[in-house]
């Protein structure tokens, strides 16, 4: 019997995305992992951020997740935002790339299997570099090299669509789409945005969909910006597709504002976040979850929320 291509696609679990993506009630994606990390004890330090939860405490990813799940998503995004062999390297553990990725997507997967739904892993696949810093996106070469390294990783590992999350400049994007679309998995394509809805490199929406339109990804979205900045991006995706003629789904997962001291500023209430949630959803969002600074019990008012207005 010939051996099974490590990249081909799970024909199944990318039929039963893209089926559920096109159905009327949206997709509820989990929260934060990082800064839910954090909060409970596990130092996520750079260059290794969240990783080092991978080698210390993988026990507590694994817990997130089952708690994620049980709160009712449908996405569990696996911990794989730091397992690139560029950070990794920094942390003297470059060789582990493959390794520590497949660990997170395993515990997200086993977590995953106990959900009384069905409940998607997706890879991330953030920035090379730092996300909030559009001068250091390195050159085309480094970006397609390890794009597609990493995006190579998290297909072999088993994921059932890639995020390329976090996304702050056009090229980093594209490469990002390319890698992910040669793996031939859905994948999603997610910016950060500032309070003028340009991603942090002051680039356009428009020019970053039509940069990776050719790729056609599953879903675009906009994350890790605070919900009083989201609706307005949201705005301008909607507008950035109809000038372009595409017909995508849109995402939307904010996070809690700036941290500090003593919390994230501009911060919500689980109840708030599912309130700017269910009107995003009525202005035509399809994926709504968290980023940094929530947890699973803005999961499960999201969850409760979406129920009732699909009721």
């Amino acid at each position: 019997m010939a051996e099974r291509d490590p990249l081909a696609t799970n024909s199944d679990a990318a039929c039963g995305f893209r089926t559920r993506l096109s159905e009327a009630r949206p997709v509820i994606l989990d929260g934060a992992l990082g800064t839910l990390l954090e909060s409970r004890g596990i130092a996520c330090t750079l260059p290794l951020w969240s990783a080092h939860a991978l080698l210390e405490a993988p026990d507590v990813i694994e817990a997130i997740h089952s708690e994620y799940q049980a709160a009712g998503c449908e996405i569990l995004t696996a911990n794989t935002f730091r397992t690139q062999r560029r950070a990794l390297s920094r942390g003297g553990i470059g060789d582990r790339a493959f390794e520590l990725t497949a660990l997170a997507v395993e515990l997200a997967k086993r977590a995953s299997a106990h959900a009384p739904r069905r409940c998607w892993v997706a890879g991330s696949a953030p920035p090379l570099e730092d996300c909030y810093r559009p001068d250091r996106v390195p050159g085309d070469s480094e970006l397609a090299a390890e794009h597609d390294d990493h995006a190579r990783n998290l297909a072999r590992a088993g994921v059932d669509l890639i995020l390329a999350e976090t996304q702050i400049k056009v090229r980093e994007a594209r490469a990002a789409a390319a890698a992910a679309h040669r793996t031939g998995l859905p994948f999603g394509v997610s910016f950060v945005c500032g309070a003028d809805s340009r991603l942090l490199s002051g680039e356009s929406l428009e020019e970053a969909l039509a940069a990776i339109s050719e790729y056609e990804p599953s879903f675009v979205a906009v994350n890790c910006l605070p919900p009083r900045d989201a609706s307005a991006s949201l705005e301008a995706l909607l507008a950035a597709c109809d000038r372009l003629a595409l017909d995508w789904p849109l995402g939307v997962y904010p996070n809690l504002g700036n941290p500090g001291p003593g919390g994230f500023r501009h911060a919500s209430s689980p109840t708030e976040l599912a309130e700017a949630s269910s009107q995003w959803v009525r202005r035509g969002a399809r994926i709504v979850g968290g980023c940094c600074g929530t947890n699973p019990e803005f999961t499960r008012a999201l969850v409760a929320r979406i129920r009732e207005d699909f009721a």
